[in-house]
């Protein structure tokens, strides 16, 4: 038996050890098998539990039924969730295969904590159905308890930012009723009087957290699909699954294979966990995750821990479970190990813990609670967990493959997200596409080149593990898998100052800062794994300066870039825009089907599509499925790679490039909104008058080989016109003025174009059918349950998301998407509203209304605006000034 501070003393003997090691190069990972045995005294593990109840008899549970509608892979939770509301759906003849038994892969040795707040509103909905479907519908379907225990949970504060993170959560939470209070140190001691709170500056406390019993769930789910017609079938191993090509030549799946017998099924579910990527493989569909080792320990008794709340002490980077009259404890490292050969045969089993790499959760535990530190270890756990590059699942249809679907690398929260996550899958199996905005979840985000990237997975999953608990700032930028995609201009602007975001593995601008370069240098895994860790690394630091809910230190410098633009004219790099061609002799068919917008044109057949580059991919594969779906003839052709963007922006744009084009650039001559191939310093070019900033303005598409010239020409030309660089941070404050829509903030796959105020784009007054207008014309019928509006606050404070918005004294939504507006000289925040009595929000409800936006706790009072509050009228970009 050991206490834990007995186990931190024994461990800090091997630190010289461990230093002569890490001056050698050292593997990335250990091997599965057990580690070496350390010199750690604790009892026992439940490895040695877990190795007599993994006999099983030989054979499947069941007979194998000949076909199914859907087959499911995995009996852990996403497995069994999906399973369930597959059936609740009434789809019939669903079938769970398990190789082994329910639960046996990485569900049983899961902590099993739900925590309602994240700053995600989608993670939000979707831990809010988990929570319901285990703490109420199951017991009422079934009878059944599935092991749910409400006792609260605390986030620890223990600096000014985290506590202010804190805030922001607190806020979002009021927009979907979660209650939840910021406790002063005192309040938290009363709350949990075990706790140190010496050092804390506060804490979040949300009543109605709690924690999931993995088998217990697992069973009812299980229980309650099967009384809908469901089947479950354990000891049954995939070994293939089984693919047909059809007239079109697109893949199909056509059954599941398995040594006794297979299931001709047109749809699979991946819900396979670690060894999803192999299920993967079968299929010829990549799955970007890696395994790692993930562990907490159990403790013995402590007397006065009964009914506390379970704890996140984010910047200890541990958490403490309560588990009846114990705790469990357990984190994330900046140094985890990787399984490399992830094992069929590992069915409830665990890894032996290594000292050496948990330790340093120990300490943290130890202040936050300082009984542990005589506190005994009763057992502890090590088990295998998927995780993935961005530490979001992977869900929804493999673009390689029809019928085949994702759900896994759940970034160990696999029974928190599961309950959302399965309902989410199965409408989207059953419907064509998930009732929520699913799109930060879906595999279609990650571009095709990454998907199979090692080391790029690999880098950018370590990054994600061991930022886990870091606070999640609006301006973070990944230090892994960089400079995997750059455009023709890299060298130049970074030469020039560019301090460059990354988007689908491109390297795009995010600001300028001429007073230094700021390279983005090779992963150093943060000085793990014997790696060296860079020193005087810019980029890193400049990073380091966004880490602030406040105006970063450079927010001037991002001013400059706008007012130039507003004043003079600013040079874009978009070059990581995907640039496609819709060709064949379908494509105008096809383009009236697939856009809301009316783009009849003169016979022809291709049509050119600009695209923001970090949905690219999921435009890719959306565009192509419903070309399949609709059998048209025509083809999508990807020339992202070969072309080069250039938007010049600004009321001297137009004296800018008519030095540098070969074209009239006059209204009359080149209207707003058309395109013409001209010629750009000698280079044939596509120029089109567009603006995404409310400008006068072209956009120049431009061969890659021709992309450095024709910006040299174009900014010898802007010299005397004061002609800027900017980045994506100024277009950010430029677009939020001239109430230009962003995707995946002011619009997403869940909303509509009349709830974000775009019913112009749709050709609703033609006859010409197009993909959603029915449910366009229901919606426009029925009136709208939600609007987005745009705010404005007069107070100079900064904003990014997430402030829960109030009208007449009560919370009717939450901001998608906030900046300053420099031009304004205000803070601008978007975001949809209803009426809480649950009728219509018409423009009279919008217009009749008092406004506050409330952040961190604070609220401010907001103006309403029906039009942008910046060029209302639209002058500028038809270049009048």
């Amino acid at each position: 038996m050991a206490s834990l501070r007995r186990v931190l003393r024994v461990a800090a003997t091997c630190a010289l050890g461990r230093a002569a090691r890490n001056l050698g190069l050292q593997p990335l990972a250990t091997e599965a098998r057990p580690t070496t045995e350390k010199s750690v005294p604790y009892q026992r593990t439940l490895k040695e539990e877990a190795q007599g109840a993994s006999v099983v008899p030989q054979g499947p549970s069941q007979p194998l039924p000949s076909t199914a509608n859907v087959v499911v892979i995995g009996g852990g939770s996403l497995g069994c969730q999906t399973l369930y509301h597959l059936a609740k759906l009434g789809v019939g003849g669903a079938v769970l295969l398990e190789r082994e038994r329910l639960t046996s892969g990485t569900t049983w040795h899961t902590a099993g904590l739900l925590w309602q707040l994240r700053p995600s509103d989608v993670e939000v909905e979707l831990l809010a159905h988990t929570r319901q479907v285990v703490s109420r519908d199951l017991e009422e379907e079934t009878g059944l308890h599935t092991g749910w225990i409400q006792n609260g949970g605390l986030f620890i504060a223990s600096n000014q930012q985290r506590l202010n993170e804190y805030k922001r959560l607190m806020s979002l939470g009021k927009a979907y009723g979660i209650e939840s209070h910021v406790l002063s140190p005192a309040e938290t001691k009363s709350l949990y009087p075990l706790m140190n709170v010496d050092d804390l500056y506060g804490t979040l406390y949300v009543p109605q957290d709690g924690t999931m019993d993995p088998a217990g769930t697992c069973t009812t789910l299980t229980r309650a699909a099967v009384a809908r017609g469901a089947q479950v079938i354990e000891n049954c191993a995939v070994t293939g699954i089984r693919v047909r090509t059809d007239d079109f030549g697109v893949r199909r799946v056509a059954a599941v294979e398995t040594e006794h017998g297979s299931i001709q099924t047109p749809c699979v579910v991946n819900c396979a966990g670690v060894w999803a990527s192999k299920v993967g493989r079968m299929a010829g569909v990549k799955v970007p995750l890696v395994a790692m080792h993930h562990a907490y320990v159990v403790t013995e008794r402590i007397e006065g821990i009964q009914n506390m709340p379970n704890v996140r002490d984010h910047d200890a980077s541990v958490y403490l479970r309560l588990q009846g009259d114990a705790l469990s404890v357990g984190g994330y490292e900046a140094n985890p190990i990787f399984w490399e050969e992830v094992s069929d045969k590992f069915a409830f089993g665990l890894f032996d813990l290594d000292w050496d790499v948990f330790t340093q959760h120990i300490e943290g535990a130890i202040n936050r609670v300082p009984v542990l530190e005589k506190t005994g270890i009763k057992s502890t756990v090590c088990g295998p967990e998927s995780f993935t590059p961005d530490h979001k699942p992977l869900m929804g249809e493999a673009p390689e493959l029809r019928g085949f679907f994702l759900g896994c690398g759940f970034n160990s929260a696999g029974m928190m997200l599961g309950g959302g996550c399965g309902q989410e899958l199965a409408h989207w199996i059953v419907h064509g596409r998930p009732e929520k905005d699913m799109y930060s979840y879906d595999i279609r985000r990650f571009h095709h080149s990454l998907t199979d990237h090692t080391r790029w997975i690999r880098e950018r999953s370590h990054e994600s593990y061991a930022k886990n608990y870091s606070v999640v700032f609006p301006h973070d930028e990944p230090l892994a898998g960089r400079n995997m995609r750059r455009d023709p201009l890299h060298e130049e602007l970074l030469g020039q100052g560019c301090v460059f975001q990354e988007r689908q593995g491109w390297e795009r601008p995010g600001w300028f800062n001429p007073q230094e370069t700021a390279q983005v240098l090779d992963y150093d895994y943060y000085g793990a794994y014997g790696n060296q860790a860079h020193k005087d690394y810019t980029y890193s630091r400049l990073l380091g300066d966004e880490y602030t809910f406040d105006f970063p230190p450079h927010h001037h410098m991002i001013q400059k870039e706008c007012l130039a633009c507003r004043g003079a004219a600013a040079v874009f790099n978009m070059s990581y825009f995907g640039k496609f061609y819709l060709l064949g002799v379908d494509a105008r068919k096809a383009a009236d089907w697939l856009f809301s917008a009316d783009v009849n044109r003169p016979p022809g057949d291709c049509y050119y599509l600009a695209v923001g580059g970090a949905v690219a991919q999921h435009n890719w594969s959306h565009i192509n499925t419903v070309l399949q779906d609709q059998e048209f003839r025509c083809q999508l052709m990807d020339s992202s790679e070969d072309l080069g963007m250039l938007s010049i922006q600004g009321p001297a744009s137009r004296d800018i490039l008519q030095d540098v084009l070969d074209a009239d650039l006059s209204n009359e001559a080149f209207p707003f909104s058309t395109h013409q191939l001209v010629r750009a310093a000698g280079h044939l070019v596509r120029a089109i008058r567009l603006s995404f900033v409310g400008e006068l303005g072209w956009e120049l598409h431009v061969p890659r080989a021709s992309c450095l010239p024709v910006y040299r020409a174009v900014m010898a030309a802007g010299a005397r016109h004061g002609l800027v660089n900017a980045g994506y941070r100024a277009i950010d404050s430029l677009s939020i003025e001239k109430g230009y829509r962003h995707w995946h903030a002011d619009l997403r796959p869940d909303d509509s174009p009349l709830e974000a105020g775009l019913a112009f784009t749709c050709k609703l007054k033609t006859s010409v059918p197009f993909l959603g207008r029915e449910a366009l014309e229901k919606q426009r019928a029925t009136g709208l349950r939600r609007r987005l509006i745009c705010l404005t606050v007069e107070e100079e404070v900064p904003m990014f998301g997430l402030e829960a918005i109030w009208r007449n004294g009560q919370v009717v939504g939450h901001v998608r998407r906030a900046d300053f507006g420099f031009t304004v000289n205000k803070t601008i925040a978007y975001g949809y509203i209803r009426d809480p009595s649950g009728g219509p929000v018409s423009l009279d409800f919008v217009k009749n209304g008092e406004y506050a936006l409330e952040r961190m706790g604070v609220t401010y009072a907001a103006q309403v605006h029906l039009k942008s509050p910046f060029d209302p009228d639209n002058k500028r970009v038809k270049g009048i000034y």
